[in-house]
């Protein structure tokens, strides 16, 4: 860490222990249980904010910091369950969206929901109002701000489909704007949500559906993914899908599936999610990450891209 970002999070850290959040914060406080990997390192600050007022709160105190010395480093962790922190840990304000922050509501066709809903319960609640479109969430262990970010989906559908617009705070800047869907660039996996930024809320735009069909889709994607991927210590494919191509047939192939290095393995049960032992290190995950793609590359001719967050690793340590 240099002393200039040392003096960031110094100033930071003096703001905040002098503001109504001084009750969440926490110092060097381990995030791995804040990831699904359950491994990483701590992160320097640490706070929860449970309502939007302490989100705008918190967004005013980030930006007054950022001013001479440039804005510190910030990372919004939501179930982290797209994330993997280095063992070092994270040089910066870590942020995890509250119990106010998780709450939803279903008007007509329309759900608006605050950025760390869950995915699972937003796909049954909708189901249960008698609406179709958002099925395919119920088998993504995310929020609904983290799925914004990476537009996430899965059984041929993701979030491009249902959203209509976000509300999304810039913590450099200190302000809220609502950004319709259309100006979040959403593509495969990716949208142009910055780490400085976190969407507060999001409204989807659903249709009126058959109630009984989608509990039976619903079922059988649960079901699906029980047979189909891990369970436990991991987070979800680590790559990405070439264009008409499955990563996991890839790493398969080229005779990965399997591999283990140190406390991390490439699942025996789907070749694209890699499985982090208890008391585990991120360095082993990363290292399986890199040989992974290291023997697609040298076996298939293709260069993989990862799907997976990274944070405090090194360049030289990325894979």
């Amino acid at each position: 860490m240099t002393a200039a970002v040392r003096d960031l999070l110094a100033d930071l850290d003096r703001r905040l222990a002098d503001s109504e959040l001084a009750p969440s914060l926490k110092r060097d406080y381990s995030l791995a249980g804040h990831t699904t990997y359950r491994v990483g390192g701590p992160a320097r600050l640490f706070v929860t904010v449970d309502d939007r007022a302490e989100l705008a709160t918190l967004a005013s105190i980030v930006a007054r910091s950022s001013t001479g010395g440039g804005p510190p480093p910030v990372l919004v962790v939501g179930r982290g369950s797209n994330l993997l922190v280095a063992d070092r840990g994270f040089d910066g304000l870590a942020i995890a969206l509250g119990g106010g922050l998780t709450e939803f509501e279903i008007d007509g066709t329309t759900v608006t929901a605050s950025g760390g809903a869950l995915l699972p319960v937003l796909a049954r609640a909708s189901v249960d109002a008698g609406l179709t479109g958002f099925e395919w969430a119920v088998g993504v262990p995310g929020t609904a701000g983290g799925a914004v970010r990476m537009n996430a989906g899965g059984h041929g559908a993701d979030m491009s489909e249902s959203l209509v617009e976000a509300v999304v705070v810039d913590l450099h800047r200190g302000d809220a704007a609502v950004r319709d869907a259309g100006r979040l660039d959403l593509g495969y996996r990716s949208s142009s949500i910055a780490m400085h930024q976190v969407v507060a809320s999001v409204k989807l735009q659903l249709r009126y559906g058959d109630r009984q069909s989608s509990r039976a889709e619903l079922a059988e994607i649960v079901q699906w993914r029980r047979a189909n991927q891990p369970g436990g210590r991991n987070a979800g494919s680590v790559f990405t899908n070439p264009e008409h191509d499955a990563a996991g047939a890839l790493i398969e192939a080229a005779g990965a599936k399997g591999l283990r290095i140190g406390t991390a393995e490439v699942s025996p049960k789907h070749a694209n999610f890699i499985q982090s032992d208890e008391g585990g290190r991120a360095a082993d995950v990363v290292e399986v990450m890199s040989e992974v793609r290291r023997r697609v590359k040298a076996e298939l001719g293709v260069d993989l891209a990862v799907e997976t967050r990274l944070v405090g690793f090194e360049p030289w340590e990325l894979p």
